[in-house]
């Protein structure tokens, strides 16, 4: 700890965002750039706490103090080493977590929480610029030759930790660019794609193979798999949605918001797009359903569009502006959050259900009936449920219905099932310790866990590698949560 009055001295302070009415004309990352200095005074604020509630908060385990008093001291190289030996890919969670270290953070009991997320931002920033990150192929291999099924955050960390190992591993992606969720789920005013690219390239010259458009069990038999590799690991996502089986569902212009967002996404990448199911907000009345980090990725994406309106609804009770007493220090706490895509404009309800959808006489969405909700909950069993309230029933404007509610499980038919992979209660990859029903198949992600986090999908990638390789070897010397920072400063 370099600076023992540091929270003391600065108060936690972040990058400015460019003015709204400027950067919904663009798809580029929206914060300005901060001094070097500052990021310095933040991890300064870092205090000696004792227990360091963040690392259980973090659910990669990083071993934020140190990383903190690196930065402190300006020594980036010392603050990289840490920093990476728990995370692969810094530079995205660095910019799309929602951080629950820092809801985590002692200093948060009583004062704004450190600034980990940018800090984290910061040194692998630094890192790339300073040339401190660099190809480091295995220096053997070990003659195994493994398969990553998905090339999202979990496919990436798993393949990048089986390299590591030296084991020879190869990638396959459905889609024609690599990336997954980080590609095509989210927008790149969060996430520009060059980001992606650049550690794409260091994975390359490492020794990862990378093979786009093979959708396996498609394209590619899952015979073929199980005969030309050691391992299987499969990574492929939760990727049935949620639906809202309400009348007018059919109706044209009612759409899954990844579809939305998926082509936008690949439309700003230069992809070509069938101007025939073309899915655009621009002059719209938008409504999305779900008030979750896809909800708002809708709205950035639709203010973007220039759409006519933006409404979005959310089925639960409006959450407090500051942390719930149900959810107390370190937890993930209960509470209203604003994105800077809401900051954008839209206007946003809470405890709304919606009951049905309205067309034209050619079939398209124009308006959308909604009625109040309250919760109430059962004093016997402990559980909440919603009744309607009688007269609150109406109708809004609605041209464009983007349906943010989340997934379901992963797609069952063809790989998995072809696999003959079990699956558990919620029709996940049933796995112990990321080992399937099916000996050298494992699994790792939202494929495995449910929609989740890009960190937990991380963390769940090196997890899984580490029950691969000692599946193959027999013990494993990959760095697992717990790895001390004294080893590697």
């Amino acid at each position: 700890m370099g600076d023992p009055k540091g929270f003391l001295k600065f108060t936690r302070e972040l990058p400015k965002s460019r003015p709204a009415e400027e950067r919904i004309n663009d798809y580029q990352e929206i914060y300005l750039p901060f001094p070097t200095e500052k990021t310095v005074n933040q991890a300064s604020r870092c205090m000696d706490c004792g227990i360091p509630f963040c690392h259980n908060g973090c659910p990669l385990g990083n071993i934020i103090p140190d990383f903190n008093d690196a930065v402190h001291q300006e020594d980036w190289f010392r603050a990289y080493k840490i920093l990476t030996s728990t995370n692969n890919f810094p530079e995205f969670t660095g910019r799309i977590c929602p951080a629950p270290c820092e809801t985590a953070c002692v200093l948060g009991i009583n004062q704004p929480a450190i600034t980990i997320e940018h800090i984290e931002k910061s040194i692998i920033e630094e890192a790339f610029e300073r040339g401190l990150v660099k190809p480091q192929p295995p220096e053997h291999r070990t003659g195994k030759e493994i398969a990553v099924v998905g090339s999202g955050p979990s496919g990436l960390a798993a393949a990048a930790q089986l390299n590591k190992a030296g084991h020879s591993v190869t990638v396959f992606e459905k889609n024609t660019r690599i990336g997954g969720l980080l590609r095509y789920g989210i927008p790149d005013f969060k996430l520009e794609k060059n980001v992606i690219d650049r550690r794409l390239a260091v994975m390359e010259a490492e020794g990862i193979q990378f093979k786009t458009g093979v959708n396996v069990g498609a394209d590619m038999s899952v015979e073929n798999l199980q005969n030309n590799y050691d391992a299987i690991v499969l990574c492929g996502g939760s990727t049935i949605p949620r639906d809202l089986a309400i009348p007018g569902r059919e109706l044209k212009g009612v759409h899954f918001a990844m579809e939305f967002l998926e082509q936008n996404n690949k439309r700003v990448a230069g992809d070509q797009i069938d101007q025939s199911s073309d899915i655009m907000a621009t002059d719209r009345h938008v409504v999305v359903i779900g008030g979750g980090d896809t909800g708002s990725d809708c709205v950035g994406t639709s203010n973007r569009h220039k759409a006519k309106s933006i409404t979005q609804i959310e089925l639960l009770t409006k959450p407090p502006e500051t942390r719930s007493e149900d959810t107390p220090w370190p937890m993930w706490p209960m509470q209203l959050r604003t994105s800077s895509s809401h900051e954008e404009g839209a206007d946003r309800h809470w405890a709304l259900l919606t009951k049905s959808f309205h067309g034209d006489e050619n079939g398209h969405v124009r308006e959308l009936t909604l009625v109040d909700i309250e919760w109430k909950k059962d004093l016997e069993t402990g559980r909440f449920s919603f009744v309607e309230i009688e007269g609150s029933e109406r109708r809004i404007p609605c041209d464009m219905a983007l349906l943010a509610i989340g997934y379901l499980h992963p797609q069952h038919k063809g790989l998995l099932d072809e696999l003959g992979v079990a699956y558990d209660e919620r029709g996940n990859v049933k796995t112990e310790n990321y080992q399937t029903s099916t000996a050298n198949v494992f699994s790792a992600g939202d494929m495995r866990r449910g929609q989740s986090l890009v960190v937990w999908a991380i963390s769940e990638g090196r997890e899984a590698a580490r029950a691969v390789d000692e599946y193959l070897m027999g013990a494993t010397m990959l760095e697992g949560k717990a790895h001390s920072a004294l080893e590697i400063a």
